[in-house]
């Protein structure tokens, strides 16, 4: 298995494909947002233009992580990305992350990219587990990912001290045998274009 192959993953609604030193200003933007900078960030994070472009510049050449672009279908307008990192090769495993500018927020957009994302990992890089951290007061994240089968699997109470407040991390984790069972639709919600019948 290897990620060196950088996918492009088409939904309904996004399309997620691979950086380009072109996205930087555009991801530039979206990290100047406050709910961004909020649940991304240590607040000691230092960013700065220079670094974002160097960064996004070089996603394309790691052998060791996938880093896409989410792209809003009917504009092609970054809106956010996703990540696979932290791959462990012995245990089949890796780490998921996320982050959507306003633009790409309240629209299905990061659920149905997270749902691409975590499906490719399952279905074409034979992961066994993935995984994911997320602080305790960012419902809107959490909802997110139990809407795509991610479950909790421990909570480190009061573990990041962020504007002065303690905030607990939530540990989740999907498994390849329960993606297999549910697609990222542990709910039975039925995938955009399904109709019901009556």
């Amino acid at each position: 298995m290897s990620f060196l192959v950088k996918p492009v993953l088409t939904g309904e609604k996004t399309v997620l494909r691979p950086f380009t030193a072109a996205d930087a200003d555009t991801v530039w933007e979206i990290l100047q947002d406050p709910e961004v900078l909020r649940f991304t960030f240590e607040p000691s994070s230092e960013l700065s233009l220079d670094r974002v472009r160097s960064w996004y510049a070089t996603r394309s050449e790691q052998p060791d992580r996938l880093d896409l672009a989410v792209t809003d279908r009917a504009t092609g307008e970054v809106v956010g990305e996703v990540v696979l990192n932290e791959w462990d090769p012995h245990r089949r495993g890796c780490n998921f992350r996320t982050l959507m500018g306003p633009r790409g927020r309240g629209r299905g957009l990061g659920t149905e990219a997270t749902r691409l994302i975590v499906g490719h990992g399952f279905e074409e890089l034979g992961l066994h587990r993935i995984s994911l951290e997320v602080y305790g007061d960012n419902p809107r994240a959490r909802r997110v990912y139990e809407k795509v089968g991610f479950v909790v699997e421990g909570v480190r109470r009061e573990a990041s001290l962020r504007d002065g407040v303690w905030v607990d991390e939530v540990l989740m984790g999907v498994l390849d045998r329960e993606w297999a069972g549910h697609r990222g639709w542990p709910e039975g919600a039925r995938p955009q274009g399904v109709r019901s019948r009556g």
